[in-house]
């Protein structure tokens, strides 16, 4: 296939806002992709020429592919500027302004070709590598057609975002093979696994769906973590749990530890590399654990070397940086409470039921358990045996400064990526109106008014994720919470991710659109009085047809979030890990209650 092709099905992805006919397009691009190339072919779609939890730096601003380009097709610089200002979008104005162009030696290249040429791009370092770069992009616009250089434009700059999910991909797979969607769970259970989709849509072009069941953990390939279901009383607790453990709920970073002889890689909830910022850890590891090869998980909290306390999550977060690293690791140093084991010397432990895998957890690290000397400690468990045990030790929890516990099932097996009763978060917060915070998506924002007019921005429309539809659903515009500067961030994170139609990832109604729309990206911790109803947000809300039968109305209204305030930027999670509608619905029952 020519990468002209593939700009075809770009474009005609760009261009919909129908999340079913996105994965019916998907779908036939996969049908006319060969094995050789789909694994490529995913990997642009997403933006990159590696999975994305791996590194893939293109090491290209704007205003050096721009320079590229304007030196590449001999563009005049002022007729650029004007193009570009009515555009708003380099890759848009490149493809008009190439359009214009002709150029000696157009050829019509294969998606491998382009395909190799931007992979060196995130390969050249050093000296002199900004005007390799260069020659690369000055050679793929002279090579290619307008609509291509298009794509060739956002690809490099992080700008090209399709618009759909991991989840319609995996959609697009079963879409493929069978005309519908019947294949999707399947699938998912695999890519929660190994999230590399270029490694599944390979397997599956060459192997069918039998080739999927070969796939399991691989050391340094991070699985999506388990989550845990919320509930709010005691009593609901043991009703879903007969036989388990309690453990302390820490409130800190999550944290995937991949870890042989050689190498040692952390991973965040959001399948991010984070090893280079936290090189206490990553010694902890190296000198604390045993096993030959091992993946691991467990919780990062911020220790007080005065109080021998653990500090909030405010303070923890603070550890989450690119630099100045050393000067923090001895200002907060951390501590790593490993509570799974996932992986151990090749054997998969997934499917062991939980108290087995803790038995080889605890094997594994050899430590004194004395928190002021180790940097890596097992999390302590208690089993459970009655409710009063669970109130105790929720009472213990909450008196260390921790955020409460959790129960588990001795017979669970670890779910990659899915929540269920098998984990089960208990907090105080739960059995009192929504004191608690709720992760949510950012989908757009409006301008601002008065002061916040110098910011850009001056409202945030949020939106939470129902798993079912794999779509965002409004809660609430945010307009209090954030400092200046959190305003300003908030604006330069936004711009970036600015789409020129809803994603058609989102529900939302008219009257909530905001002024622009931002693509799925950003995930902020809302603290909001209490949830209730609206007719305006699409959180949990059903329509009905109206007597007439010429439209819908509002037979049962939204959720929504009273007073929400901004309480933190979340950038260790994905937009689906963002609090979930069904999250919502419960925390709604219980705050009645």
């Amino acid at each position: 296939m020519t990468f002209h092709e593939l700009s075809l099905f770009f474009d005609r992805i760009e261009k919909t806002p129908s999340r079913l006919t996105m994965t019916e397009i998907l779908a036939e691009l996969f049908t006319v992709t060969n094995a050789q190339e789909i694994d490529k072919v995913l990997y642009l779609l997403q933006g990159s020429v590696v999975p994305l939890y791996k590194k893939a730096d293109f090491g290209m601003a704007e205003k050096l592919l721009t320079k590229a380009f304007i030196s590449g097709l001999q563009i005049d610089k002022k007729q650029f500027d004007q193009v570009y200002q009515k555009n708003g979008d380099l890759g848009t104005t490149i493809e008009e302004l190439r359009g214009s162009i002709t150029v000696i030696g157009e050829s019509d290249l294969s998606i491998e070709e382009v395909f190799e040429k931007l992979y060196k791009l995130t390969q050249v370092t050093g000296t002199g590598s900004q005007d390799i770069k260069a020659s690369i992009i000055i050679e793929l616009a002279q090579s290619l057609d307008a609509l291509s250089c298009r794509f060739i434009a956002r690809i490099p700059t992080n700008t090209l975002r399709l618009g759909f999910s991991d989840m319609t991909i995996l959609d697009a797979f079963s879409w493929m093979l069978t005309g519908g969607k019947t294949l999707r769970k399947q699938i998912e259970e695999v890519y929660q696994v190994n999230p590399d989709l270029g490694l599944l849509g390979k397997t599956i072009k060459e192997k069918g769906i039998e080739g999927l069941s070969k796939i399991g953990p691989v050391l340094f390939t991070p699985i999506i973590m388990m989550k845990a279901e919320r509930l709010a009383s005691v009593e609901k607790i043991m009703e879903k749990v007969e036989r388990g453990i309690i453990e302390p709920k820490y409130d800190g970073f999550r944290l995937q530890i991949h870890h042989n002889k050689h190498d040692t890689k952390l991973y965040s909830r959001g399948l991010d590399d984070v090893t280079h910022m936290y090189p206490d850890i990553v010694a902890g590891i190296e000198k604390e654990v045993t096993a030959k090869e091992i993946i691991l998980e467990g919780e990062a909290i911020g220790y007080d070397i005065q109080t021998g306390g653990f500090l909030p999550f405010q303070e923890t977060v603070q550890r989450k940086r690119k630099y100045n690293i050393s000067e923090k690791v001895v200002e907060i140093p951390l501590r790593l409470f490993a509570f799974d084991i996932l992986y151990l010397n090749g054997q998969n432990l997934i499917h062991k039921p939980h108290i087995e895998r803790r038995l080889l957890l605890n094997s594994t690290i050899k430590v004194s358990g004395d928190v002021a000397v180790d940097t890596i400690l097992i999390s302590p468990l208690q089993k459970m045996e009655n409710s009063h045990q669970i109130e105790i030790e929720f009472e213990d929890a909450i008196s260390k400064g921790l955020e409460g516990i959790m129960i588990k099932r001795d017979d669970g097996p670890y779910q990659p990526g899915a929540r269920g009763f098998n984990w089960i978060k208990y907090k105080r917060s739960y059995s009192s109106k929504i004191d608690d915070t709720i992760d949510c998506l950012v989908m757009g924002y409006d301008f601002g008014k008065g002061k916040r007019s110098g910011f850009g921005i001056g409202a945030i429309l949020v939106g939470v994720y129902d798993v079912k539809t794999d779509k965002f659903v409004t809660v609430a515009k945010i307009g209090t919470g954030l400092t200046d500067d959190e305003w300003r961030l908030m604006f330069k994170k936004s711009q970036v991710l600015k789409s020129s139609a809803k994603p058609a990832l989102y529900d939302c109604d008219d009257l909530m659109n905001p002024d622009v729309w931002v693509k799925p990206e950003i995930v902020l911790e809302i603290r909001a009085d209490e949830l209730t109803r609206s007719s305006i947000h699409t959180a949990g809300r059903l329509l009905k047809r109206t007597k007439s039968g010429g439209g819908f109305e509002v037979d049962v209204p939204g959720y929504a979030l009273r007073f929400p305030r901004l309480e933190a930027i979340r950038e260790d999670k994905r937009p689906t890990d963002a609090t979930s509608l069904t999250e919502v619905e419960e925390m709604y029952v219980a705050q009645k209650k």
